[in-house]
This record gives structure tokens, sequence and C-alpha cells, in this order.
């Protein structure tokens, strides 16, 4: 992987981390376009530099952060559900992120999905004296939606959020409490990646010119990413979710539709 094809994946995982969209989808589409080589640096490049979008959120909310204990209960109880899912079927979930029906299929259908999600919780946006985190169980259950994003092309936030909206929040509380959750969740997943790296190739990662690469990757996603949320939540509070079910929707049509006209959309 080069310089450039790396600062070109982590400014797309910068962008899209906490936009409805699906933040490795697009990595993955982006790899494809670019032609670079599914290696085993480049699965955990796209994984790891996840966490330098994650960090943003630390950086950006660093007061909610120290709040209370409290706050790190309920993003352990809304952790706990992806995370025993995770371990379980890892493998079977890597396996996914190569095939690009999949994202495809996935952006189409979550697409569909956020064209009615404003008009399924309009009442959300209505109400007074909204509390600043939910309960225990709404931390749960909002967990439990988090494990459909596990399919590539679900898109992480877009689940979480909606999951925050089943359960009475309003969608700037929502996205927030879907930003706090991607921390830890985030931060597993990265380190999860890395420690079976080295179990496994650990020349990979013995490489200093890929921990360079590495670093560098999360440095940029880190940075783009704060701009990203801080436009995320101002354009999702006054404009909600349609624009990106169309993008979604668009962009899987146009993938469905290179596979079906014979594109090799494969990396070797």
């Amino acid at each position: 992987m080069s310089w450039i094809e790396a600062l070109i994946i982590a400014i797309v995982e910068g962008i899209t981390e906490f936009l409805p969209v699906s933040s490795t989808g697009h990595m993955i589409i982006t790899q494809h376009l670019l032609g670079v080589e599914n290696s085993d640096f480049i699965k955990i490049f796209i994984v790891n530099i996840q966490f330098g979008a994650i960090l943003s959120v630390v950086f950006l909310y660093w007061k909610r952060f120290l709040q209370s204990i409290e706050f790190y209960k309920l993003l352990f109880v809304a952790f706990l559900p992806a995370a025993i899912v995770g371990f379980v079927l890892g493998d079977f979930i890597d396996s996914m992120l190569e095939n690009i029906w999949v994202v495809s299929s996935s952006l189409i259908l979550g697409g569909i999905v956020l064209l009615f999600v404003d008009t399924w919780f309009a009442r959300n946006e209505t109400q007074e004296n909204e509390p600043e985190q939910p309960t225990y169980k709404k931390s749960f259950l909002i967990g439990c939606f988090q494990i459909i994003a596990m399919i590539p092309g679900v898109s992480r936030s877009a689940a979480t959020i909606i999951g925050g909206l089943a359960q009475g929040m309003s969608r700037k509380k929502a996205a927030e409490f879907s930003f706090f959750l991607a921390v830890p969740t985030m931060a597993a997943a990265s380190g999860y990646k890395l420690m079976k790296s080295f179990l496994e190739t650990p020349d990979v990662l013995s490489d200093s010119g890929n921990i360079s690469i590495l670093l560098f990757g999360n440095l940029v996603a880190f940075i783009v990413a704060m701009l990203a949320i801080k436009f995320f939540i101002s354009f999702l509070t006054k404009y909600g979710f349609k624009l990106f079910g169309y993008y979604r929707i668009v962009v899987g049509g146009i993938l469905i539709t290179m596979l079906c006209l014979g594109y090799n959309l494969s990396v070797v």
C-alpha cells in the first residue's frame, strides 16, 4: 500500500465513520477502485484506522467522558452484545468484508430504511426535558442494534442511531450516544485485530513501513472525523436522514449495476 492510497482510504474513513452510510463499506469500495491488494495488512489497516476516527469523539466530547462512572457503565452494557457476537463470529464477519455483493446490497437496503426513519420517529423531536443519557435497558437494546452493523455496508452509526430512536431518543441524542458507543466498540475491534495479527502474521506489523503507514492513516482519520462529526450533528438536526438514504441507494445501485455488467471489482 502506498502513502497516497493510505491517505485516500483514511480520508474516506474519517468522512464516513460517523455518517449513516457505512465507513467499512466505503473503505472496501475505495480499496477495490484503487486496486489495492487484499493483503493481511490492508485488512488490519481498514479496521485499525477506525480507532483514529473514534479518538476524535474523545477529543470533542472529553467533558462527557469525565462526568461520571455511570456513563461508562451504560457504554459497557451497550457494548456487550456486539462484543460477544463479534468474538464468536469474527472469522465469518471477516469473510464478508471481501464480498462487494454484500456491501452493495446492504447499502441499498439500509438506504431504503433511512428514507422512512424521520417519519417513523417524528414524535421523538417534540419531547420536552429529554434525559441526558439512556437507561441501562435502553443502552442494552441500542447495543443489540449494533450487532446488525457487523454486516459490511449496514453502517454501525446508522444501526445504533436508529436503535436510539427506537428507544425514544431525539436524533441529536441518539447520534451522540452512537458516537460514544463507537469508542469501546472500535477500540476493542482495533485492539483485537492487532493482537490477532501479532499472533498469526507477526511479520506484517514488524515492518516499520507498515507501522508508519498505519499511524499516518490513524492521524488522517482523526483529523477528518472531527470535521465530519460537527457537520453531521448540524445536518442531522436540521434535515434528518433522507438524503443519506438516497445516497446509499445510488451508490449501492451503481455497484450492483457494475457487477451485473461484468466489471471485476475484486482485488487479488
